[in-house]
């Protein structure tokens, strides 16, 4: 009793006909991944703010003596690294740059918009800053750079602190980007549309061919009788008809 209720809850899902279903509805899939790249392109052209970013390095080495550079403070220089990149995002370093250059920013609110990192296998760390405005960028990258380079040597007591790159005026945007969001945006449409058809198409449980009464009802059909297409055109006409009567 248990395998029979089993098996009539069973749902048969035949992929060619979800196939057959999403060709059929290709119209619609196309439309949503043209709509929503679309969409994506008027939001990223027109409603959001370019920005630049622009990049200054440091290089920082832990000398133990005056004399030539051994493999011991290239390695200690190494080790220190993380704590040389927090003393760049210190607060003293960034409240000193919004003072000097009178910026509208917060502590937080410059922090968000800076990027320290250092360079695999290096003591060169990366300072980097962006901005709508270019060369407001390239201002608070090299006043970052020179307040790093101050506060370290004072922090550390170190003596070789150099900067290896100055910042630059950045002439391309870095971000947004119009290819990737567009991309990502006809991407997201076209998987949405396919997702929806195939749920509509497994949740619909009309009768529709002796197939589907078969399959669903367990009998089996003793005839069926062609559609008059005139018919059918006649009954869509006389409803679109009463409709506009309505209107009137």
């Amino acid at each position: 009793m248990e395998t029979e209720v089993q098996n009539n809850d069973e749902i048969t899902i035949d992929l060619g006909e979800i196939v057959s279903y999403i060709l059929s509805k290709i119209g619609y899939v196309i439309l949503a991944t043209v709509l929503c790249a679309a969409i994506s392109f008027i939001i990223t052209y027109w409603f959001i703010t370019p920005q630049y970013t622009s990049t200054a390095k440091i290089y920082v080495l832990n000398r133990q003596s005056d004399e030539s550079v051994t493999s011991s403070d290239i390695t200690s220089s190494t080790y220190l690294t993380e704590d040389y990149i927090e003393m760049i995002q210190s607060r003293t370093v960034i409240e000193s740059v919004i003072d000097d250059l009178d910026l509208d920013f917060t502590y937080d609110e410059l922090l968000e918009v800076v990027t320290v990192s250092a360079q695999s296998d290096t003591r060169v760390i990366a300072i980097s800053v962006k901005d709508p405005d270019p060369e407001t960028a390239r201002e608070i990258t090299d006043a970052i750079c020179m307040a790093s380079v101050n506060h370290i040597k004072d922090i550390m007591e170190l003596e070789s602190v150099n900067i290896v790159d100055e910042a630059n005026t950045p002439t391309e945007k870095s971000s947004p980007s119009l290819t990737k969001n567009i991309l990502i945006a006809a991407l997201i449409g076209l998987v949405a549309s396919l997702g929806v058809l195939i749920v509509i198409f497994i949740l619909d449980d009309k009768v529709k061919t002796s197939e589907d009464v078969e399959r669903y009802l367990g009998i089996s059909v003793l005839g069926t009788m062609p559609l008059d297409e005139s018919l059918v055109r006649e009954k869509k006409k006389r409803k679109a008809h009463e409709k506009k009567k309505r209107k009137g």
